[in-house]
């Protein structure tokens, strides 16, 4: 990709990484890849606002060539230390040595303790402000979206904001803005990114918005750090976070299960065939095992009932279950309701330690889990759809 003009003095200096499969670690896949957003602002001084991921520090210094000389940068803007932000920033400085770098206390902190750079650093904090020219920045903390140095970078007198990691999606496309991608996908990877990334810090999403609004800060555009721009209707997005940081639920049933040999598989069909003819209430069903772990938080994020089965296995649940219970149980759901299910061959286990992770998770256990000792008979199988017919009148189908 080249260098984008985002506004007149405003560029997209960012890289495209159309081969990521893998994010944070492996908590994330990103099957449609994600770009790295660095934005340039040029006035009477330079600023540069975030970088890329060190691998593709060529890419932007190539971008950043086509508007000016990176020796001309006067100012690169940290708004995260997180290194897919921060990763050319030891290469770039070396190309602008005078820079100063601006960003939080803790971002501070997070730099040196990355990169031991002997950088000129300047403290920011809510309200400063930093003069271009004619174009203004002004800076807002937003300590845990989504760690404790993040900020956001505001252009004041274009009404820009460039919020970092909020408001992004795990997307590589060669178009740059939202009115140039189909607005439906857009907003589903918009969910997967908020709910596997944001949804632990929805109270703070709630009052960082509440902020903004409160101060009255006109906003055309955002520009996050990862994905689209949101140009056409930057609103969209923002009322979209207000209503995930709500927890906001339809009703909607995600059941999850991980199987040995199909009778757990079984007794989940079941149990869904039971919601279904109870009417009114959306179900979807992932075999853990082979689903991708990204699209079923995603599914969760709006659904007011989660169903967890699993075969018993050394007395408890199988491995791929319990690590899926363990994220959810660091996404902190709130007003959901759900219950266990699960197969065995002697002594069970595996429905008693699933309802103990979910009611460790703050996750109310609705009703009795369902156990069936190895293949479900004719009256197991009716057991399983009335299993599901009574969670679905909780759900209100």
């Amino acid at each position: 990709m080249t260098a984008v003009k985002i506004i007149d003095g405003l560029y997209w200096v960012g890289a495209v990484d159309w081969n990521v499969r893998a994010f944070h670690g492996h908590t994330y896949n990103t099957q449609k890849g994600t770009t790295y957003n660095a934005y340039l602002v040029v006035d009477e001084k330079i600023a540069l606002v975030d970088t890329v991921y060190g691998p593709f520090t060529a890419d932007l210094i190539e971008n950043i060539k086509e508007i000016i000389d990176p020796a001309k940068i006067d100012y690169i803007i940290a708004n995260h230390v997180e290194t897919d932000h921060s990763g050319a920033l030891p290469a770039i400085h070396k190309l602008c040595p005078k820079a100063k770098v601006l960003g939080t206390q803790k971002c501070k902190e997070g730099l040196y303790k990355n990169y031991y750079g002997d950088w000129e650093f300047q403290e920011v904090k809510t309200g400063d402000k930093l003069s271009l020219g004619k174009k203004t920045l002004t800076f807002l903390e937003a300590p845990m979206l989504h760690w404790p140095d993040s900020m956001f970078t505001y252009m004041v007198e274009d009404a820009i904001l460039l919020p970092n990691d909020a408001f992004g999606q795990h997307y590589a496309s060669s178009q740059r803005f939202d009115d140039e991608v189909d607005p439906c996908f857009l907003m589903d990877e918009a969910a997967k990114y908020y709910a596997n990334i944001l949804l632990p810090f929805s109270p703070l999403v709630l009052r960082k918005i509440d902020e903004v609004q409160k101060a009255n800060i006109p906003i055309k555009i955002i520009a996050p750090s990862h994905g689209i721009i949101w140009r056409k209707d930057p609103m969209k997005i923002v009322n979209a976070y207000v209503e995930w940081a709500k927890n906001t639920t339809k009703k909607k049933v995600v059941i999850v299960y991980e199987t040995m040999w199909k009778s757990t598989e079984i007794m989940a069909k079941q149990i869904a065939d039971g919601i279904i003819d109870s009417g009114g209430v959306d179900v979807k069903i992932y075999d853990v095992g082979s689903a991708d772990k990204t699209d079923v938080i995603k599914e969760m994020l709006d659904a007011k009932g989660f169903l967890i089965g699993s075969s018993t296995h050394g007395n408890d649940m199988l491995p791929h279950m319990a690590g899926f219970l363990a994220f959810l149980k660091d996404m902190k759901p709130k007003g959901r309701l759900t219950a266990a299910f699960g197969s065995f061959g002697w002594a069970g286990g595996a429905v008693a330690s699933i309802e103990k992770m979910l009611k460790e998770s703050g996750i109310e256990v609705a009703q009795p889990g369902l156990g069936v000792k190895f293949v479900p008979d004719a009256n197991e199988i009716k057991a399983c759809y009335e299993f599901g017919r009574e969670f679905a009148k909780k759900i209100g189908g």
